[in-house]
């Protein structure tokens, strides 16, 4: 925050944002908050992307445009692959007691 000085032998400043003239003390101090509020924003969009991760239809902060479902798809695929190869297992091990069981058969 920037302040105007409009008359400095009798101290009168302004300040553009307000438009209000006031005598400038010697005793305060005022600071800019503006990079104080940019790195707010940032860490906002950081929370907010961390939130959205949760999410596997919405994007993150720094992937490419056009892979909002990524991680859904992601996760399809993932899924199907270990149920097909839990299901073949499955299926092995019933194949294998099957064929145990027909060939015990005769002997008990």
């Amino acid at each position: 925050m920037s302040m105007i000085r409009i008359a400095p032998e009798l101290n009168l400043v302004m300040d553009p944002e307000t438009g209000t003239i006031t005598q400038e003390r010697k005793d305060s101090i005022q600071y800019s908050m503006e990079p104080v509020f940019e790195r707010v924003d940032k860490l906002d969009a950081i929370a907010d992307d961390l939130v959205n991760s949760l999410s596997p239809s919405n994007p993150l902060l720094n992937s490419w445009p056009g892979r909002e479902n990524t991680s859904y798809m992601a996760g399809f695929y993932g899924n199907t692959f270990y149920g097909v190869i839990i299901g073949l297992a499955f299926s092995g091990l019933l194949a294998l007691v099957i064929y145990i069981a027909s060939l015990m058969r005769g002997v008990v």
